[in-house]
């Protein structure tokens, strides 16, 4: 591999750099937004099936202590 000068090496940057296209405020509050509603929305998913596994297990639990 061919070394690079650190002058070559950061105009390699500023062409890289300039590139870059940043994202608007309206688009940064969108994908806030959306991050949010995604969350919770996940959250109350996993929530719903924690509890519905654990009564689940409790129920089992039930049955094998009137076993016993």
């Amino acid at each position: 591999m061919a070394k690079t000068s650190p002058s070559e090496f950061v105009n390699q940057v500023k062409t890289e750099a300039s590139k870059i296209v940043w994202p608007t405020g309206r688009e940064t509050v969108m994908t806030g937004v959306m991050v949010v509603i995604m969350t919770t929305v996940l959250g109350l998913f996993f929530f719903g099936i924690d509890t519905f596994f654990g009564a689940i297990v409790q129920w089992l639990l039930g049955i094998a202590a009137g076993q016993a």
